[in-house]
């Protein structure tokens, strides 16, 4: 209700009031009733006008009233005089108790107003929740999800901004730009009103972080109803986020099963045909003697052969530990040894890269799978050539610190990209460059670091200032620190 409306029907509400105790004192007075009596009567047309009208306007009817008794009903008549000590104090209660009861009956409309609003809103909320919580949870954010709360609580427009993708849903005619208020809101994180365009804008929270923010233009008793509803929302957005990660988190699962299964399969299925590769190898040689060109060649196919021999048994080692936990047998091993075994193993297989090794440690004796612990090291120095140009350094040291022996693995290259570091060692994780430089499973650090853990030390990318690519192997050389599986 506008004020130019309200005060119209308070004038309105003054002026049926003044009538109906002027017709009351006409009566009265026509057949001379008493004081006492028309007092009465007054007050009983003054409950009359509490009844759809306000306190402030029954007021001055109970004033009028009070007026009209003293004037002519109380001797002396006609003046404001008063000759009786009793007719004042009829007078007074006349007054007072026409207030009180205007009073008792305004709170109790106000009360019922608000009851029956309180029961209108909660039966809205029952409707848009249900409207809401029926939406399909895997369903973008749109139209669907705002005319809900539109068609509920008949508003002009509701806006809706998404953070995730950046973008403003919305739905009916603004006349108060809601779209750059509710925007706004979000990015200061705090709510706003606009009580003269009719706009209340709620920031959207689960617990200490904003989902997003809605705006509400048309939205009577904004102050009660707009919290409640911006709750609702924060609470389907919520709903569909997990129902999200959820799916997301289930068709990952099932994605790297296969992928693992894959691999599994694939690496079994090479092993037979590199077999007979080799065999067939070493048959040409058992024919007779060969030319020189063809015993480079047959060389060659035996050299790549068992390139891709080993090759596949690492990819089905890697594929095995990844579906099951890492038990290592331990036993007393020479850190240095196991670094000097695989550097002279890829200096052989990758004879363009400068592969060196330096050791600084007294006593690298540790306590680790020798099988598992060369495949650690072997998939560290197999992506520092892998990922590294022609002619690269790549370089492994040994080194003591804290009761540890650590064998750091680095190559010149490009560095790691900041928002790819957190996730090298995730299973099946493969950044931009590694895609584009050379193939692979992915697995590789995800299994070296798990062989780590499984010994009780820990596998690390090191921040190397943009000055290459660096990991660092860390391995308890205490026993008391090993972890021993039998």
């Amino acid at each position: 209700m506008t004020p130019s409306h309200a005060l119209r029907r308070a004038a309105l509400l003054i002026v049926r009031g003044i009538a109906l105790i002027a017709v009351v004192t006409a009566v009265c007075y026509r057949i001379h009733l008493n004081s006492a009596s028309t007092a009465l009567l007054f007050l009983v047309a003054v409950v009359l006008q509490s009844l759809d009208g306000g306190f402030w306007e029954a007021a001055v009817v109970s004033v009028f009233a009070t007026a009209s008794l003293d004037w002519f009903f109380i001797d002396p008549p006609f003046s404001f005089s008063v000759s009786h000590p009793l007719d004042i104090v009829t007078l007074v209660c006349l007054l007072i108790a026409s207030l009180v009861v205007t009073r008792i009956q305004s709170r109790s409309r106000a009360q019922a107003h608000d009851a029956r609003l309180q029961r209108e809103n909660m039966e809205r909320f029952y409707r848009v929740g249900r409207e809401l919580f029926a939406l399909a949870p895997l369903a973008p954010l749109g139209p669907a999800f705002l005319r809900s709360f539109q068609s509920g609580f008949e508003l002009e427009a509701v806006c809706l901004f998404d953070p995730a993708t950046m973008e403003l849903h919305q739905v009916g005619t603004s006349q108060g730009d809601l779209a750059s208020k509710t925007r706004d809101a979000y990015i200061s994180g705090r709510n706003a009103a606009y009580g003269e365009l009719g706009i209340a804008v709620r920031c959207l929270r689960e617990r200490e972080t904003i989902l997003g923010a809605i705006g509400f233009e048309g939205l009577r008793h904004a102050e009660l109803t707009a919290p409640a509803l911006a709750g609702l929302a924060a609470s389907a957005l919520e709903r569909s986020r997990i129902v999200r990660s959820a799916s997301a988190a289930s068709a990952n699962a099932q994605a790297e099963m296969l992928r693992s299964a894959i691999l599994d399969a694939l690496a079994h299925e090479f092993k037979t045909p590199l077999a007979t590769i080799v065999t067939a190898a070493g048959g040409l040689r058992a024919t007779g003697p060969m030319s020189a060109d063809q015993a480079e060649l047959t060389e060659m196919i035996e050299s790549e052969a068992s390139r891709l021999g080993d090759l596949t048994s690492r990819l089905l080692r890697l594929a095995r530990l990844d579906k099951e936990d890492v038990q290592p047998r331990l036993e007393p091993s020479d850190a240095a040894e196991l670094a000097r075994r695989s550097v002279r193993r890829y200096s052989k297989l990758w004879p363009d890269r400068r592969i060196t090794f330096r050791g600084e440690a007294e006593n690298a004796e540790v306590r680790v799978d020798p099988e598992l612990m060369n495949l650690a090291i072997s998939q560290l120095l197999e992506n520092a050539c892998k990922y590294s140009r022609p002619d690269a350094r790549v370089s492994i040291e040994l080194s003591a610190a804290d009761d540890a022996a650590v064998i750091a693995v680095w190559n010149d290259g490009d560095p790691i990209p900041p928002e790819e570091r957190s996730r090298v060692f995730e299973r099946f994780y493969r950044g931009t460059d590694a895609r584009r430089i050379a193939a692979g499973s992915g697995l590789g650090l995800y299994v070296a670091r798990k062989i780590a853990l499984a010994h009780g030390g820990d596998l690390a990318l090191v921040d190397t200032g943009g000055d290459g690519v660096a990991f660092r192997l860390t391995l308890p050389v205490s026993k008391s620190e090993a972890h021993v599986a039998e």
